[in-house]
């Protein structure tokens, strides 16, 4: 029987245990009752009493004031919005807090979007009967941090900032100190912003009500000509950013609290590191190098060159001497478009992408083990698990928002496995951190496969009903010598143990992996044994389970659906089965080649053998950004003509023979799928910088040019045609997608999947997979010469290269590169903290400064890659995937020394 309640006389139907305020805002709108403390990403604290109302048992009952925000509803009460008690006490309460207020709303920054300048005037405040006495006006403002600022004279203590930082991000940093009178905010240990341990995620400032905690781009400001929702262009997370444009510039970046990815949260790149979209280094103007100088040109002039060129090499060479790279940074539409300028145009499948690069081992082995490549599960499923796995994955850096959602699951005392070569901030709050060798993941996930069987915690039901392979499987599991892969792994077997009976026993258990599972030399491997895990729990098909890729860039998992891989066109369909050759050449109106494409390593090979020509890239920067960068810069140099698309001049723009100014994220439009399948658009919200163009202008502008019909790009054009080709994105509409997106697959009616193989997998019946270890034949090339295993990561603060965000006031958080290095291993070499270190390795050798840790054990170093200065790639190998030829970016074999000056490049 439903239970209802009143409010002022009217009955309406209750969900058990909402709170009064839930339900007075779920039938009547958030404006009836006035509130201070609450804030809608914030747990009920009841701390302002604003939002009380009379409540009674009875119609015309006693009544006593009730704080609406934290008490529960009863059945059959009666609620009293506007009592004339209840206004005599909000008006008091705000009275009171007014008089420990500066008065100066009319030059406040959130004039006209003040919480407590409206809830003064909607409780009726005309004037403050209490005297002002001692106050707290003379408090100074801090403006010492890159993006936070304050001004505590107008803090109202409501604590919403303090539990921001709390309850979304997770650190702790604010908090509040004193009793009664004297009670005030402070950050750290009463520093400053700067000096204290803040993360820059301005949650805070954002859910504070006034304009006591604020960004120096006063993103509460009103003074903007409009607001413009659009995605980010950063991790794969896919948060939704609120964009306010002033005079067609950005003025300032809010996370709307709707958004089904981030509710009202984003970190510091999101929020704040936007700068650089108009930043005075932004290409402008296409260059053609003349005379081995780049030289200004005309957009007409350079299309001129690079169709002449690109019809010479194919006539000269053939259309498989060229090739082009595509980016997980271009929404789906451009990387589509790219992908089908190649196939199409140049009549060749050599074209590939950053998202192969880093994430092919994910794709191929979750085809293999379920038939689709992508995440199983949505991020919300965090509320519905009991348990987590996070395997080569740095989430609180990588994927922020992510990253602070499993946090806070670890915070709360919920089981949480890590398994990373790195003490991570994750690994700190973990039940279990697996500090494994890298290189050694197979080893690892063979062990927990182990005592999960041995110790007869198997899903026999769900092996028997959905799977296949199991009893082969399970022979060669049970085979295993479980000391000898302690030895490997370093990780002891006890450990181990615990950590698989915590996955295995838990009711519900989420795996997340990241690329320190794909880029090793037995990642798709790796992925396969996860998987397996997974299938051997029962741990798929339903809330609170699965397999779920962190997607490393913002459109990754797009790229990829959109056919930028050789061997899979669009949606994923085998490029080379003559069958589907037909779909493809009816669909673009043209033969389209059924050749086997290169992918990039092979690319680089065939330049250095003569026989690849011309290279196309579309926002990559590989010189910095891929393995070996020696040979990268050799095939570069060898080939006749390398286009570029990119926003600033990078490392690879060195060795381009035409360089095209293209527009950012923030100035064209598309789609961005995240790394849970969310398919979300990506609004234009300022015009492209005079001289630049978008990514899918390009692409159509040369179509046109050589002779290919296409009309100017337009995402919601492009995406109808994708609709016609790619299967799971049968039923997407760019008018129908909303706010927050689609999840694919989309069917043809236009409804989306949360969860995937909730009945039977894509492939019919899951595959179990076993493998044994082997070890990375960079170590049994150079381990002798070069004993220490370095490994890299990214930092919070930039970006893979840091192209973009090197150019906002992230630089002044980070400014370099470092090496984490254990004491040990620092002590022994003589290396204090700050020293360069000589970091060598069989390709050649670099520079970087010391960070003495014990997040890493002794013999195992850890880097970032985001400053070109050091150029830390021409350290790395050209070992790869066995299987998907994603580079081995985790595992390199080097030596080390305290340096003696700068090395960037073989001796």
């Amino acid at each position: 029987m439903e239970q209802t309640a009143y409010i002022n006389g009217k009955s309406y139907p209750v969900i058990q245990g909402e709170t009064i305020l839930s339900f007075v805002r779920r039938h009547l709108g958030k404006d009836l009752v006035p509130t201070l403390c609450d804030a809608p990403n914030l747990e009920p604290y009841g701390a302002c009493r604003v939002c009380s109302v009379d409540v009674s048992l009875s119609l015309g009952g006693p009544a006593k004031s009730q704080a609406s925000c934290h008490t529960p509803v009863i059945p059959n009460s009666h609620i009293q919005t506007d009592s004339e008690r209840v206004q005599r006490l909000r008006r008091n309460i705000v009275e009171l807090v007014l008089t420990d207020h500066p008065l100066d709303c009319l030059t406040c920054e959130v004039n006209n979007n003040c919480e407590l300048q409206s809830v003064a005037a909607r409780v009726g405040i005309r004037s403050v009967r209490y005297p002002e006495g001692a106050n707290h006006l003379d408090r100074k403002k801090d403006l010492s941090h890159p993006y936070m600022t304050s001004d505590l004279s107008k803090c109202i203590n409501c604590a919403r900032c303090v539990r921001a930082c709390d309850e979304v991000q997770g650190e702790m940093v604010l908090s509040m100190a004193g009793r009664g009178f004297d009670a005030r905010i402070i950050k750290g240990f009463d520093n400053s912003f700067a000096e204290s341990d803040c993360v820059s995620c301005g949650a805070c400032a954002q859910a504070c009500p006034t304009s006591a905690i604020s960004d120096i781009f006063e993103s509460k400001s009103v003074s903007a000509d409009k607001k413009i929702r659009t995605v980010c262009t950063y991790c794969g997370v896919g948060c939704n950013l609120e964009v306010a444009v002033s005079h067609n510039a950005v003025k300032s970046i809010q996370a709307p609290y709707d958004a089904a990815v981030n509710q009202g949260h984003t970190c510091l790149k999101g929020r704040f590191a936007f700068s650089f979209y108009n930043h005075p280094d932004r290409l402008r103007t296409p260059l053609i190098r003349k005379n081995g100088t780049l030289t200004p040109a005309s957009w007409d002039e350079a299309y001129e060159y690079i169709a002449n060129e690109l019809t010479r090499i194919k006539s000269e060479y053939g259309a498989d001497s060229i090739g082009a790279i595509s980016s997980a940074r271009c929404t789906n539409e451009e990387n589509y478009l790219m992908q089908k300028f190649v196939r199409a145009v140049i009549g060749t499948n050599n074209v590939d992408s950053c998202a192969r690069v880093c994430h092919s081992p994910t794709a191929l082995g979750m085809q293999r083990s379920f038939g689709t490549g992508a995440a199983t599960n949505s991020i919300v499923d965090l509320k519905y698990t009991d348990c987590i796995m996070v395997i080569g994955a740095n989430p609180t850096d990588a994927h922020p928002v992510t990253g602070a959602k499993m946090k806070q699951f670890a915070m709360k005392g919920k089981t949480t496995i890590v398994i990373d070569p790195r003490r991570t901030e994750l690994a700190r709050y973990a039940t279990y951190h697996l500090q494994l060798r890298p290189g050694t993941n197979v080893a690892l996930l063979d062990m927990l496969l182990y005592y999960i069987v041995a110790d007869g915690l198997e899903n026999s039901e769900f092996i028997k009903q959905r799977t296949e392979g199991y009893e082969d499987f399970k022979k060669h599991i049970l085979g295993l010598n479980v000391a000898d892969l302690e030895q490997v792994t370093g990780v002891d077997r006890n450990l181990v143990r615990a950590a698989a009976q915590a996955y295995a026993k838990a009711p519900n258990a989420m795996s997340f992996h990241g690329l320190g599972v794909t880029e090793h030399s037995q990642g798709s491997y790796t992925v396969m044994l996860i998987a397996d895990l997974a299938m051997i729990t029962g741990n798929i098909g339903r809330r609170g389970v699965g397999v779920n890729p962190l997607r490393g860039q913002n459109n990754v998992q797009g790229a990829a659906d959109m056919g930028c891989q050789p061997h899979q066109g669009a949606g994923y369909l085998d490029a080379y089965d003559p069958e589907i050759n037909k779909v493809y050449s009816a669909h673009y109106g043209v033969p389209i080649p059924i050749r086997k494409g290169l992918k990039i390593p092979e690319m680089y090979d065939a330049s250095q053998q003569g026989k690849f020509k011309a290279l196309w890239l579309m926002g990559e920067d590989i010189v910095q950004t891929d393995p070996n960068t020696n040979l990268v810069i050799s095939a570069l140099k060898e080939m006749q003509l390398v286009v570029l698309q990119e926003i600033f001049f990078t490392e690879t723009c060195k060795y381009a023979h035409v360089v095209l100014p293209a527009a950012s994220f923030l100035e064209k439009s598309g789609t961005f799928t995240n790394g849970e399948r969310r398919i979300q658009r990506v609004q234009q919200v300022v015009s492209p910088l005079e001289g630049t163009r978008s990514d899918g202008q390009i692409m159509v502008d040369i179509m046109n040019k050589m002779g290919f019909a296409q009309p100017d790009y337009d995402p919601s054009i492009v995406l109808e045609e994708i609709s016609r080709v790619v299967p799971f994105f049968a039923g997407v509409r760019w008018e129908e997608l909303g706010e927050n997106g689609k999840q694919w697959p989309v069917n043809a009616e236009g409804q989306d999947t949360e969860i995937l193989h909730t009945d039977t997998f894509k492939r019919g019946l899951g595959k179990f997979h076993f493998f044994d270890w082997k070890e990375t034949q960079e170590i049994l090339k150079h381990g002798k010469t070069y004993p220490y295993i370095i490994t890299t990561n990214r930092e919070l603060e930039h970006y893979n290269n840091g192209t973009m965000t090197r150019r906002t006031n992230n630089a002044k958080i980070l400014s370099e590169d470092y090496l984490l290095i254990h004491p040990d291993d620092a002590s022994r070499h003589f290396i204090a903290e700050g020293d360069l270190v000589c970091v060598e390795s069989a390709r050649g050798k670099v520079d970087v400064k010391a960070r003495i840790t014990d997040e890493v054990k002794p013999g195992v170093l850890s880097t970032t890659f985001h400053f070109p200065e050091v150029l830390m790639n021409t350290i790395t190998s050209s070992e790869k995937d066995s299987e998907a030829m994603c580079p081995e970016y985790k595992v390199v074999a080097v030596n080390i020394r305290k340096s003696k000056g700068k090395h960037l490049t073989t001796a």
